[in-house]
C-alpha cells in the first residue's frame, strides 16, 4: 500500500482546514497513514511526518512505518509527540476531537502552552478512508470471502438445545483456524424470540425446536474487516415467518438495486423501507440499512433515512434491513456491496434463499 501517497493527500487538507500540522492519535487512521499495526502511537503529520511510539514497539515500528521518521522514548507515545511538536515550531495543530479524550486535550494544552493553537477537526482522515484503493478492496474481497466460507460450519452447529454461544464459539474457532486475526465484531447468534434483539449477541440461552436464528457476524484480515448476517430457520417455518422473510429479502435486494455512483445513502435506505412498507411491516425496521466497512467494523457513510452522502466509486458499505417483531420473532439479511463505477457489486457469495435445517 502506498502510504506515502496517502500522507501527501493528508497534507493537502491542511490549508483548508487552517493547520500547520495533524497529531493524528486514532489507531486505525495511524495505520491507515503510515501502516503501523500496533496500539500505541501517533503520527505528526506535517511537511516532515514523524511517527513516535514507546519502547515496546521499537522492533515493530521500524519494520512497518513508512514515509514517516520514527521516535522512540522513555515515556509514552504523546509525550514523545509533544517534543516533536516543540521542535518543529507548529503554531496550529488539527487534532481529532471525535478521538480525543478530555484528559489528553488538557496534556496537549498544558505542555504546548499558548503558544500553539489547538484546532478541533472532525472526520480528517476518515473521509479519506471513504474511497477504497484496489489493494484494500483486495483485502476487503480476502474477508469476506472467509466470512461466507464460515456460514456451513455455524448451520451445522445449531442443533436444537445446544446454546447460542456454542454456535458461536465453533465459528469463532474455526474463523481462527483459517486464518482470520480476530472476529470484527462480539458475534450475534440470536434464536426464537431473541431474534427480535438487532444485537442479540450469543448468550447462554439454548436453541429452540423451531424458529428463526439470525447469525451476524465477521472476520478481520490484513486489518480489514467483514459483516454479514442471514437468518435460518431450525424446523419448518411457518406461513408468517416466510412471509416476512420474504419482505426482507426483497427490501435487501431492492435496496443493492439502488446503489450506484451519484446516488445519495437516503435514496438507498427509503428504497428497502418502501418494500417494507408496502408489506406493512416498516414499523418493525428499526435501524439504518447500512453503514461503510474497511479498517473499523462501521465506518462512514451512513446508509440511513434522510442522509445526503453521495455513493462513490471505491466505497464499501452494508445493505443489511431486518424486521424485528418484539416476543416472536426478527429476520435480517445483510450483505458488503462494493460501489463500482457504473452500479455495484455483491462482495459476499453467501446464498439468502431461507435456510430451513
Amino acid at each position: 500500500m502506498d502510504h506515502g501517497a496517502r500522507q501527501k493527500r493528508f497534507a493537502a487538507l491542511f490549508r483548508s482546514i487552517e493547520v500547520d500540522a495533524m497529531l493524528v492519535t486514532h489507531m486505525p487512521n495511524v495505520r491507515y497513514l503510515t501502516g503501523f499495526t500496533g496500539s500505541a502511537g501517533t503520527l505528526l503529520a506535517s511537511a516532515r511526518p514523524v511517527f513516535t511510539t514507546d519502547g515496546r514497539y521499537k522492533v515493530q515500528a521500524s519494520q512497518q512505518v513508512q514515509r514517516a521518521k520514527i521516535v522512540v522514548g522513555n515515556g509514552s507515545a504523546l509525550a514523545s509527540a509533544i517534543k516533536e511538536i516543540r521542535k518543529a515550531r507548529i503554531r496550529r495543530l488539527g487534532i481529532e476531537s471525535e478521538h480525543m479524550t478530555v484528559a489528553t486535550r488538557r496534556i496537549l494544552t498544558r505542555e504546548l502552552g499558548r503558544g500553539v493553537k489547538l484546532v478541533d477537526t472532525t472526520a480528517a482522515v476518515e473521509n479519506l478512508r471513504l474511497i477504497k484503493d484496489r489493494d484494500e478492496v483486495r483485502l476487503i474481497r480476502k474477508a469476506v470471502d472467509l466470512g461466507s466460507k464460515l456460514l456451513p460450519v455455524v448451520t451445522k452447529a445449531l442443533k436444537a438445545g445446544k446454546t447460542e454461544a456454542s454456535a458461536a464459539a465453533r465459528l469463532e474457532f474455526a474463523a481462527r483456524e483459517q486464518g482470520a486475526e480476530a472476529m470484527s465484531f462480539e458475534t450475534i447468534v440470536a434464536a426464537g424470540a431473541r431474534s427480535a434483539l438487532p444485537h442479540g449477541v450469543a448468550s447462554a440461552t439454548r436453541l429452540p425446536r423451531k424458529g428463526f436464528v439470525v447469525l451476524d457476524y465477521g472476520v478481520i484480515l490484513e486489518g480489514y474487516c467483514s459483516d454479514m448476517t442471514r437468518t435460518v430457520c431450525i424446523g419448518g417455518a411457518t406461513s408468517e415467518q416466510r412471509r416476512v422473510y420474504n419482505a426482507v429479502l426483497e427490501a435487501q435486494l431492492a435496496a443493492i438495486a439502488a446503489v450506484a455512483p451519484g446516488r445519495t445513502v437516503g435514496e438507498v435506505d427509503e428504497a428497502a423501507r418502501s418494500v417494507l412498507k408496502r408489506a406493512g411491516l416498516d414499523q418493525y425496521f428499526i435501524h439504518s440499512t447500512g453503514h461503510g466497512v474497511g479498517l473499523e467494523i462501521h465506518e462512514s457513510p451512513r446508509v440511513a433515512a434522510r442522509q445526503k452522502d453521495l455513493l462513490q466509486p471505491g466505497m464499501v458499505i452494508t445493505i443489511e434491513p431486518g424486521v424485528y417483531i418484539g416476543g416472536k420473532f426478527g429476520v435480517r439479511i445483510e450483505d458488503m456491496v462494493l460501489v463500482t463505477e457504473r452500479g455495484s457489486e455483491v462482495l459476499t457469495r453467501a446464498p439468502k434463499v431461507l435456510l430451513e435445517l
